[in-house]
Protein backbone atom coordinates (compact mmCIF):
# COMPACT_ATOMS: atom_id res chain seq x y z
CA UNK A 1 0.00 0.00 0.00
CA UNK A 2 1.04 3.54 -0.91
CA UNK A 3 -0.99 6.73 -0.32
CA UNK A 4 0.31 9.58 -1.74
CA UNK A 5 -0.87 13.41 -0.31
CA UNK A 6 -0.59 16.94 -2.06
CA UNK A 7 -1.10 19.28 0.55
CA UNK A 8 -1.70 23.13 -0.85
CA UNK A 9 -2.25 26.52 0.65
CA UNK A 10 -0.72 29.63 1.09
CA UNK A 11 2.50 30.48 3.71
CA UNK A 12 1.23 31.10 7.21
CA UNK A 13 -2.08 28.39 6.63
CA UNK A 14 -0.43 25.56 7.83
CA UNK A 15 0.40 23.14 5.22
CA UNK A 16 3.23 22.06 7.18
CA UNK A 17 1.44 21.35 10.45
CA UNK A 18 -1.19 19.04 8.39
CA UNK A 19 2.11 17.58 7.32
CA UNK A 20 3.82 16.67 10.60
CA UNK A 21 0.60 15.64 12.55
CA UNK A 22 -0.43 13.25 9.50
CA UNK A 23 3.16 11.87 9.21
CA UNK A 24 3.32 11.14 12.71
CA UNK A 25 -0.22 9.21 12.92
CA UNK A 26 1.59 7.12 9.69
CA UNK A 27 4.63 6.40 11.65
CA UNK A 28 2.40 5.56 15.02
CA UNK A 29 0.61 3.27 12.89
CA UNK A 30 4.25 1.52 11.28
CA UNK A 31 3.97 3.12 8.29
CA UNK A 32 6.69 4.21 6.45
CA UNK A 33 6.86 8.17 5.53
CA UNK A 34 8.68 10.50 3.17
CA UNK A 35 7.77 14.46 2.77
CA UNK A 36 9.03 16.84 0.47
CA UNK A 37 10.18 20.30 1.88
CA UNK A 38 7.20 22.65 1.15
CA UNK A 39 7.97 23.64 -2.39
CA UNK A 40 6.83 28.01 -2.91
CA UNK A 41 6.87 30.61 -1.04
CA UNK A 42 6.75 29.83 3.05
CA UNK A 43 6.35 33.21 3.63
CA UNK A 44 2.64 34.26 4.12
CA UNK A 45 0.47 35.08 1.18
CA UNK A 46 2.92 33.16 -1.11
CA UNK A 47 1.58 29.77 -2.55
CA UNK A 48 3.17 26.53 -0.79
CA UNK A 49 2.76 22.53 -1.69
CA UNK A 50 3.87 19.42 -0.12
CA UNK A 51 4.19 16.13 -1.09
CA UNK A 52 3.64 13.60 1.33
CA UNK A 53 3.79 9.86 0.76
CA UNK A 54 2.60 7.10 3.53
CA UNK A 55 3.46 3.30 2.81
CA UNK A 56 3.90 -0.04 4.00
CA UNK A 57 6.70 -0.68 2.43
CA UNK A 58 9.37 1.27 0.44
CA UNK A 59 9.19 4.86 -0.30
CA UNK A 60 11.98 5.47 -3.28
CA UNK A 61 11.18 9.39 -4.01
CA UNK A 62 9.97 12.05 -1.83
CA UNK A 63 7.78 13.52 -4.45
CA UNK A 64 4.56 12.19 -5.59
CA UNK A 65 4.44 11.37 -9.23
CA UNK A 66 1.80 13.35 -11.49
CA UNK A 67 -1.25 11.51 -11.62
CA UNK A 68 -0.75 9.43 -8.84
CA UNK A 69 -1.82 11.46 -5.99
CA UNK A 70 -4.83 9.46 -3.87
CA UNK A 71 -5.74 13.12 -2.38
CA UNK A 72 -5.15 16.88 -2.30
CA UNK A 73 -5.46 18.29 0.83
CA UNK A 74 -5.60 22.33 0.52
CA UNK A 75 -6.51 24.95 2.63
CA UNK A 76 -8.07 27.15 0.26
CA UNK A 77 -9.82 26.28 -3.34
CA UNK A 78 -7.56 27.92 -5.88
CA UNK A 79 -4.71 26.30 -4.55
CA UNK A 80 -6.51 22.48 -4.47
CA UNK A 81 -7.31 23.11 -8.33
CA UNK A 82 -3.30 24.26 -9.06
CA UNK A 83 -2.24 20.73 -8.19
CA UNK A 84 -5.25 18.70 -10.06
CA UNK A 85 -2.75 17.35 -12.42
CA UNK A 86 -1.37 15.30 -9.52
CA UNK A 87 -4.90 13.70 -8.51
CA UNK A 88 -5.07 10.31 -10.30
CA UNK A 89 -8.26 9.16 -11.36
CA UNK A 90 -10.54 8.65 -8.24
CA UNK A 91 -8.61 10.26 -5.75
CA UNK A 92 -9.81 13.03 -3.36
CA UNK A 93 -9.96 16.49 -3.02
CA UNK A 94 -10.44 17.99 -0.05
CA UNK A 95 -10.38 22.04 0.93
CA UNK A 96 -11.75 24.49 3.21
CA UNK A 97 -14.13 26.69 1.59
CA UNK A 98 -12.86 29.95 2.45
CA UNK A 99 -10.82 31.77 -0.13
CA UNK A 100 -7.39 33.27 0.64
CA UNK A 101 -7.84 36.34 -1.61
CA UNK A 102 -4.05 37.33 -2.21
CA UNK A 103 -4.01 38.76 -5.90
CA UNK A 104 -5.67 40.87 -7.50
CA UNK A 105 -7.82 38.69 -9.71
CA UNK A 106 -8.76 35.77 -7.76
CA UNK A 107 -11.48 33.90 -9.64
CA UNK A 108 -15.10 34.34 -8.33
CA UNK A 109 -15.18 32.02 -5.76
CA UNK A 110 -18.49 30.06 -6.90
CA UNK A 111 -16.55 29.39 -10.43
CA UNK A 112 -13.77 27.54 -8.16
CA UNK A 113 -16.55 25.54 -6.06
CA UNK A 114 -18.19 24.31 -9.34
CA UNK A 115 -14.73 22.96 -11.15
CA UNK A 116 -14.14 21.11 -7.54
CA UNK A 117 -17.64 19.65 -7.21
CA UNK A 118 -17.17 18.06 -10.59
CA UNK A 119 -14.55 15.95 -9.16
CA UNK A 120 -16.16 12.67 -7.57
CA UNK A 121 -15.16 12.54 -3.94
CA UNK A 122 -14.01 15.97 -3.59
CA UNK A 123 -15.01 17.90 -0.22
CA UNK A 124 -15.55 22.02 0.72
CA UNK A 125 -15.76 22.13 4.52
CA UNK A 126 -16.75 25.35 6.22
CA UNK A 127 -13.59 24.86 7.47
CA UNK A 128 -13.58 28.70 9.04
CA UNK A 129 -16.38 28.54 10.83
CA UNK A 130 -15.78 24.84 12.43
CA UNK A 131 -12.76 26.15 13.61
CA UNK A 132 -13.97 29.26 15.56
CA UNK A 133 -16.32 27.00 16.75
CA UNK A 134 -13.70 24.84 18.19
CA UNK A 135 -11.80 27.48 19.87
CA UNK A 136 -9.65 28.90 17.79
CA UNK A 137 -9.73 30.08 14.06
CA UNK A 138 -5.83 28.92 13.28
CA UNK A 139 -7.63 25.69 13.94
CA UNK A 140 -8.62 25.30 10.34
CA UNK A 141 -5.93 22.83 9.33
CA UNK A 142 -7.00 20.29 12.13
CA UNK A 143 -10.75 20.65 10.59
CA UNK A 144 -8.95 19.74 7.68
CA UNK A 145 -7.32 16.23 9.04
CA UNK A 146 -10.68 15.49 10.37
CA UNK A 147 -12.18 16.09 7.37
CA UNK A 148 -10.15 13.93 5.40
CA UNK A 149 -9.33 11.44 8.11
CA UNK A 150 -11.72 8.93 6.90
CA UNK A 151 -9.87 8.63 3.58
CA UNK A 152 -6.03 8.68 5.21
CA UNK A 153 -4.59 5.48 5.99
CA UNK A 154 -4.03 6.24 9.17
CA UNK A 155 -5.71 5.83 13.02
CA UNK A 156 -8.03 8.23 14.63
CA UNK A 157 -5.88 6.99 17.56
CA UNK A 158 -2.73 7.61 16.10
CA UNK A 159 -4.08 11.08 14.80
CA UNK A 160 -5.41 12.10 17.98
CA UNK A 161 -1.91 11.10 19.71
CA UNK A 162 -0.20 12.67 17.24
CA UNK A 163 -2.54 16.50 17.83
CA UNK A 164 -1.68 15.71 21.80
CA UNK A 165 1.95 15.39 20.99
CA UNK A 166 2.42 18.54 18.88
CA UNK A 167 0.34 20.79 20.89
CA UNK A 168 0.94 20.02 24.37
CA UNK A 169 4.31 21.01 24.00
CA UNK A 170 3.42 24.58 22.35
CA UNK A 171 0.41 25.22 24.90
CA UNK A 172 -1.59 22.39 26.96
CA UNK A 173 -5.09 24.77 26.48
CA UNK A 174 -4.38 24.29 22.22
CA UNK A 175 -4.52 20.12 22.61
CA UNK A 176 -8.50 20.44 23.39
CA UNK A 177 -8.87 23.30 21.07
CA UNK A 178 -7.14 21.22 17.91
CA UNK A 179 -9.31 17.93 19.60
CA UNK A 180 -12.39 19.44 19.18
CA UNK A 181 -11.14 21.01 15.58
CA UNK A 182 -10.35 17.72 13.99
CA UNK A 183 -14.03 15.79 15.83
CA UNK A 184 -15.92 18.50 13.90
CA UNK A 185 -14.05 18.12 10.75
CA UNK A 186 -14.38 14.90 10.65
CA UNK A 187 -18.18 15.39 10.92
CA UNK A 188 -18.74 18.23 8.51
CA UNK A 189 -20.62 17.02 5.51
Amino acid sequence: MTYDIILAGVGGQGVLSIATIIARAAMLDGLTVRQSEVHGMSQRGGGVQAHLRISDGTINSDLVPLGSADMILAMEPMESLRYLSYLKKGGILVTAAEPFVNIGDYPDPETLYAAIRKLPGSRIVKAADLAKEAGHAKSVNMVLIGAALSALPVTHDSVAKSVHDTFAKKDPRLVDINMKALELGGNAS
